[in-house]
């Protein structure tokens, strides 16, 4: 297995994730019925964001936090619904990739999970 080196990696790792956020009935409803997301135009945005943390392209200009908090208004984002995520997340990596790099992404998306639900908690109170 091969370690993450271009934006095609990327752009697998992101569809081959979100087919299994997708096929989860305890997390797709997020997506499905909460944003409605429109997988073909979301991609490349998610690409970009990776891109940008694991292989130092830039581009990305959006606010992650509060794209979160704002889905968070809409239907709580429960830490419940961060670890079945941050579990797709890492199974995605870990059968396509091995390398410093595909580390450095769980290790990326597990801060940004952790980031997002200590936002959401102070959101809440």
């Amino acid at each position: 297995m091969k370690d993450f080196q271009t934006q095609d990696d990327l752009y697998l790792l992101v569809d081959a994730f979100y087919k299994k956020l997708l096929a989860d009935n305890s997390i797709s409803y997020i997506f499905t019925d909460v944003v409605k997301i429109k997988l073909e135009a979301h991609l490349p945005i998610l690409v970009t964001f990776w891109s940008q943390a694991i292989l130092g392209t830039g581009g990305y200009t959006k606010n992650l936090t509060q794209i979160h908090l704002d889905v968070n208004a809409k239907s709580y984002l429960s830490p419940e619904l961060f670890a079945i995520w941050l579990r797709h997340f890492y199974n995605t990596v870990d059968e396509n990739f091995k390398g410093e790099k595909a580390e450095q992404i769980k290790t990326q998306a597990l801060s940004i999970g952790t980031i997002m639900q200590v936002k959401i908690k102070n959101e809440r109170s």
